[in-house]
Order: C-alpha cells, then sequence, then structure tokens
C-alpha cells in the first residue's frame, strides 16, 4: 500500500467526480486530495483510517472527509465473496466559486466543510435521503448533479444526525510540494506504526535530514512524529479493548507499545481513563 496525493480529474464538463466502484478489493492506498469526499459504502467491510483514527466500516456507512485529510478503506472481504461495492463525491470546497459559501444562506455548509476535516459519519434518516440523491447524481445532467450536491450539502448540515469520526484531528497544512514530499511518510506510517519506527527511516523517505524531516514536520501536521504516531496506536489499542477480549497486556504490545507501564500512562493521558476503565465504560453504554 503506497500513499499518493491524488489529483482528482473531473470531467471537463462537471465540477463534480462521482466514482462507482465494484471490485475485489477497495484498492485506494492511505492518500490525500484537495477535494472534499463524500464516500457511500454500499457492500463490504473492513478497517478505515481517517486522519490519525482507525475504526471498523461496514456496509452501508455514509462517510463525509473533509480537504487534505489522509483516508483509505482496506476491507477485509474474502476472495470467494463478492464485490465490494461503493458510490464516492469529489468535489472542491470552492466548486461554486469562492465566495459563496460567505453568503449568510450558506454558513452552515461552510461549516459543515470545516467540520469534516473530522471526518463525520452520516446517520440514520439523514442517511437515507442522502444516498438516495447519491443515486440520482448518476441519472442527471451537470446542472441538475450540482442541485443535488447542494441538496446533500443543506441536508448533512442541517442534521443533527451527524457523527464526529476523530474526536482529536489532526490538521495538515499541505501545499503542493509538501503533497509529493510527505506521500511515501504516510504511506509508511500507516503500514508500520504497531511496529518500531525509525526517525532515521522517515527522514530517508522524505529526503531530509533528521533534524529537518522534525521541523518540517512539525510544521505542516502541527504535531511531532512521536505523537502522530502515539495517535495511531492508541486508537488501534482503542478499537480493540472496544471490540474483543483481548487482555490490556495483549493489546498494549498488539497496538505498538514495547511497555505496559508506559502504555497505561499514555492512554491515561490522552483519554482520561485507564484502558480497564474505557473497556468497561463501553460495555456499560452498549449493553
Amino acid at each position: 500500500m503506497k500513499a499518493l496525493f491524488e489529483q482528482v480529474t473531473p470531467k471537463i464538463e462537471s465540477s463534480i467526480s462521482i466514482l462507482e466502484l465494484n471490485m475485489a478489493r477497495f484498492d485506494a492506498p492511505y492518500h490525500f486530495h484537495p477535494e472534499i469526499e463524500l464516500t457511500w459504502i454500499r457492500k463490504g467491510y473492513g478497517k478505515r483510517y481517517i486522519g490519525g483514527k482507525v475504526s471498523d466500516f461496514k456496509s452501508g456507512d455514509l462517510v463525509l472527509v473533509g480537504s487534505n485529510v489522509p483516508h483509505c478503506w482496506i476491507n477485509e472481504t474474502e476472495k470467494s465473496e463478492e464485490n465490494v461495492l461503493a458510490t464516492v463525491i469529489q468535489f472542491t470546497q470552492n466548486f461554486a466559486g469562492e465566495m459563496f459559501w460567505q453568503l449568510p444562506e450558506f454558513r452552515g455548509i461552510s461549516k459543515l466543510f470545516e467540520l469534516s476535516r473530522s471526518g463525520l459519519m452520516i446517520k440514520g434518516a439523514t442517511r437515507q435521503q442522502v444516498v438516495v440523491k447519491m443515486t440520482n447524481l448518476t441519472k442527471v445532467d451537470s446542472f441538475q448533479k450540482l442541485i443535488l450536491l447542494f441538496e446533500i450539502l443543506y441536508e448533512i448540515s442541517s442534521s443533527s444526525e451527524i457523527e464526529i469520526i476523530d474526536l482529536r484531528p489532526t490538521e495538515f497544512g499541505f501545499s503542493s510540494s509538501d503533497t509529493h514530499r510527505f506521500q511515501k511518510v504516510f504511506a509508511y506510517l500507516i503500514e508500520n506504526y504497531q511496529n518500531e519506527v525509525s526517525l532515521k527511516t522517515v527522514s530517508e523517505i522524505a529526503n531530509l535530514t533528521p533534524t529537518a524531516f522534525c521541523r518540517y514536520f512539525k510544521i505542516v501536521t502541527r504535531k511531532t512524529l512521536v505523537e502522530i504516531v502515539t495517535e495511531f496506536r492508541i486508537n488501534q489499542s482503542c478499537q480493540l479493548l472496544r471490540n474483543s477480549e483481548k487482555s490490556v497486556y495483549e493489546i498494549c504490545f498488539e497496538s505498538g507499545f514495547g511497555n505496559i507501564s508506559y502504555f497505561n500512562k499514555t492512554f491515561k493521558k490522552i483519554t482520561g481513563k485507564t484502558p480497564l476503565q474505557y473497556r468497561n465504560l463501553f460495555l456499560v453504554q452498549h449493553k
């Protein structure tokens, strides 16, 4: 899996890209692009990576991902099963014009774009209404596509059936040169955060000295390399605490921590709870 800066090129006659995916496995790598992305998983299940958040996805999920937020879906469908299906809409934040969203009538949508940097799960009746409109997007002309997209964004922005995916979002300040420099770095991190992550290795991947890499990485991500890797590990441990019966000791090492006391200390610092408190609270809330 290679991380890529994806350049999305809509059709000449449209400012919106619509992708209908039907494949054995989702093959999009951990990537990022300036376009905002709305993804409807019609069939499939597996792991979803948005920013620094690792979580499960399943058929029916509808997710809005903001501009330049690294993301990917890795499905766990077996080869013998049917293909995975998804509908993906991509559009730039200024597809209607740079000043458009400053109008009072569209401030709700403008706020939605800001929230989408955390990744948003759309649920309930709102999800049902949106996926119907997404289905219709493939059947209408370019002008009607714009109208439907406005309706979709309005539905989401005015809904309370929204769940923030990453409560501690990482803000990425990518420039066009950053995207090419760091595309391989994020691929390495997403594949290796459960193992020892070497500053020397990631510096070489970025073609920078370790000192220059640390400085540049902090400017781009607003966090240190250690903080980013730790967030991946804590998110993975949270998922295992929620969805498995493994012991805290097992989860500690499976998430990439090499020391149980350090894991417990770091987990409580970030989540405000010990691993056992986190698991017990989750079980109580989901009885």
